[in-house]
């Protein structure tokens, strides 16, 4: 198999590599007041990281360009995640708004527009603006009309506040530089009730052909997850390598 999370990291993610743990670096000296106190940096690491621990958990380094593209879209995804097994799992209605977060170049975005239907709608959220010029090339081919492109950041989505009835999340969480605060970010755009979705690979399962830094264990999401305003409300074990573990805002 080929990508960025089988194969060795390319000259771009090597790049992005030294440039995350330069930041990560950078960070350890503010006050603790801007939340830095929250994470751990390393020298000693998984070379696929980038040296920063949250919750004990080294985050994985973020792949961009057209290297992330051609993961994104590689043919053999439909058999390794089953976007349509998925997609019923979530049971979306007519009407509803959804956010896909780390939307990339739209392979689940154009799924759920169908899903949510013209009156709905799905925010693709990225933080590279290259992902969302190719997404809407692809929205404009499918003639998709109710997906909105968002150029997030690293600490915020930029969605509008109690907006969101969906979050999704499908192999981006264990990449977030700023965990904590993104997921605040994500928290406020969420309507009372919303529900957050992490599919992640399983850590538990070594037959799982992923390298480790690119898994989560459904303990360790659930264990970050318990400092935001969210409740567990199921986890669902019906994709070949992937939880789907689900939680719903308070209140």
């Amino acid at each position: 198999m080929s990508g960025r999370i089988f194969l060795a990291s390319s000259g771009l993610a090597f790049v992005i590599f030294f440039s995350l743990v330069g930041r990560a670096a950078d960070e350890a000296t503010r006050p603790a007041t801007d939340g830095a106190a929250r994470y751990e940096y390393r020298q000693k690491h998984d070379p696929n990281g980038i040296g920063k621990f949250y919750m004990g958990r080294e985050i994985a380094h973020v792949m961009g360009g057209h290297e992330a593209a051609d993961w994104l879209e590689r043919p053999e995804r439909a058999e390794e995640e089953k976007p349509d097994l998925l997609l019923k799992t979530l049971k979306l209605k007519p009407g509803d708004v959804v956010a896909d977060i780390g939307a990339g170049t739209g392979y689940y975005s154009w799924r759920l527009a169908k899903l949510v239907g013209e009156k709905g709608l799905v925010y693709a959220v990225d933080i590279q603006q290259e992902m969302l010029d190719a997404l809407a090339t692809k929205m404009a081919e499918r003639k998709i009309t109710n997906v909105k492109g968002v150029l997030g950041t690293i600490t915020d989505p930029k969605l509008p506040p109690r907006s969101v009835d969906l979050v999704l999340m499908v192999d981006v969480y264990h990449e977030f530089d700023h965990p904590f605060e993104m997921m605040q970010a994500i928290c406020r755009s969420l309507k009372p009730g919303g529900r957050v979705v992490f599919v992640e690979f399983r850590a538990e399962d070594p037959k799982v052909p992923i390298k480790e830094v690119h898994k989560m264990s459904e303990a360790q999401v659930r264990k970050e997850m318990s400092v935001q305003p969210l409740e567990w409300a199921e986890t669902i074990e019906t994709l070949p390598w992937q939880h789907v573990i689900v939680f719903r805002k308070k209140g």
